[in-house]
C-alpha cells in the first residue's frame, strides 16, 4: 500500500510537471504534447473497444487520424495553413468507411461506430485545445491551463470534501464513490479559484471566469461519469496502465473530454 501511494505520487508530479511545462513553454511543447497524448489516447480507446466481440478497429488509422486532427486545428488556429488543411483528414474518414467494405471483418457497422466515436469522443476535444491555445493574437497558455487547473482543483476537492462529509451518493449507478457533498466541495473550490483568477488575469471579467469554472465542473463532472460507464460496461477497472499507478491516458483525461469542448462554446458566446 504505501509503495503504491508513493509511485501514484511521484508519477502525479511528474504527470502535472510536464503537462504545466509544454503548456507554458511555447506552441511547440504544447503542440507536441498534445499530439502525442490524441494519439495515444485514441490507441488505448481501440485496445479496450477491440476487446468487445466482433469489434476490430484499425488502431493505427484511428490514431493517425486523431494526430492529424490535432496538427490541423494548430496549423488552422496558429494562422500557418488555411481551412484546406482539414482535406486529408476527412478522406481518412472516408477511409475508415471505404476499408470496411472490402475488409471483410464480422461486424464493419460496430467498426464504423467504434471508429468514428474515437474521432468525436476523444480526438475533436484534444483538437480544441488550439481554440483556446490561440483565441487571441499569438499562443497563449492561459485558457489551455486554466481548464486543467480548474479540474484538478474540483476533483481533488470533491475529493477531500466527499472523504470527509459525503453521504448523498451523487450517480450512484455508475460512480458509487462519488457524492453531492463532495461535488459542490469540488465546485466551491473552483469558484474561489475563479475569483481569485480574475484580479490577475483581466482578459475575462470575475463574472466571465466564474461562468468558466462553472462551466468546466458541470462537463467535468459528466466527462467523469461519462468514461466511469465506458469501463463499466467493458468491466475494467482502468482504461490501460499508461501511467503507473494512476491507470491510462483515459483515466487522467476522462473529465477534459467534455468540459473542453464545453469550454470552447461558452468562451465563443461569452467573448464573440
Amino acid at each position: 500500500m504505501k509503495n503504491n501511494f508513493v509511485l501514484r505520487a511521484i508519477t502525479g508530479v511528474l504527470f502535472v510537471a510536464v503537462l504545466v511545462g509544454c503548456i507554458l513553454f511555447n506552441e511547440f511543447s504544447f503542440g507536441c504534447l498534445f499530439l502525442l497524448i490524441s494519439a495515444f489516447t485514441v490507441r488505448e480507446f481501440g485496445v479496450l473497444v477491440n476487446g468487445i466481440s466482433g469489434v476490430e478497429i484499425n488502431k493505427n488509422i484511428t490514431s493517425l487520424g486523431s494526430a492529424y486532427l490535432f496538427l490541423a486545428f494548430f496549423a488552422y488556429c496558429s494562422g500557418v495553413y488555411s481551412n484546406a488543411v482539414f482535406i486529408p483528414y476527412l478522406l481518412l474518414l472516408l477511409y475508415l468507411f471505404i476499408s470496411e467494405l472490402y475488409l471483410k471483418k464480422s461486424n464493419p457497422v460496430l467498426n464504423w461506430a467504434f471508429a468514428m466515436f474515437s474521432q468525436l469522443y476523444i480526438a475533436l476535444p484534444f483538437a480544441l485545445l488550439n481554440v483556446l491555445a490561440f483565441s487571441g493574437e499569438g499562443y497563449s497558455p492561459l485558457l489551455p491551463l486554466t481548464i486543467f487547473i480548474f479540474l484538478w482543483l474540483n476533483d481533488s476537492g470533491a475529493y477531500c470534501v466527499g472523504s470527509l462529509i459525503g453521504k448523498r451518493r451523487l450517480f450512484e449507478r455508475i460512480s458509487p464513490k462519488k457524492s453531492w457533498e463532495g461535488s459542490i466541495g469540488g465546485g466551491v473550490v473552483c469558484i474561489i479559484a475563479a475569483i481569485v483568477l480574475s484580479f490577475f488575469f483581466i482578459e475575462l471579467s470575475m463574472g466571465q471566469w466564474i461562468g468558466l469554472a462553472l462551466t468546466i465542473i458541470v462537463f467535468g463532472t459528466w466527462g467523469d461519469l461519462t468514461e466511469s460507464l465506458l469501463k463499466r460496461q467493458l468491466k475494467i477497472k482502468d482504461s490501460g496502465t499508461f501511467l503507473p499507478g494512476h491507470g491510462g491516458l483515459l483515466d487522467r483525461f476522462d473529465s477534459s473530454l467534455m468540459a473542453i469542448p464545453a469550454a470552447v462554446v461558452y468562451l465563443y458566446f461569452v467573448c464573440m
